[in-house]
């Protein structure tokens, strides 16, 4: 367990896959079932990332293990939802990842604008 987070150490889980922190990123803002997650996901990558249901249901459940993701008996109104979907949360422990995460690909670009591989204010 660190001693400034106060979670478990996040090194051995980095760098993460592309799919995991796209995940990461989708069940952010709130929770989500799995198609959602996929559109979130399309959209937010203007349709360059498209998950298939094998690699985010394999990404789900990998990331249920490491406790990155929980999920959740809360559901919308009856109406809104159909009864088949699982619902998805972020964890503290996984928003602690994906923040190491985002700070490691910060340093890779830091060290990639020092080489003069990407342009300044890029």
């Amino acid at each position: 367990m660190s001693i400034e987070t106060g979670f478990a150490d996040t090194s051995p889980l980095l760098p993460l896959p592309p799919a995991t922190f796209h995940i990461l990123l989708a069940v952010a803002d709130g929770d989500r079932h799995g198609y959602g997650i996929i559109q979130d996901v399309a959209a937010r990558t203007g349709g360059e990332l498209k998950l298939s249901a094998g690699t985010l249901y394999r990404s789900i459940q990998r990331m249920l293990e490491q406790g990155l993701i929980v999920e959740t008996a809360d559901r919308p109104l009856p109406e809104l939802d159909d009864e088949r979907r699982r619902y998805y949360r972020i964890t503290p422990f996984g928003r602690e990842v994906a923040r190491a995460e985002a700070r490691r690909m910060s340093q890779l670009v830091e060290l990639a604008r020092a080489s003069g591989f990407v342009p300044e204010g890029a």
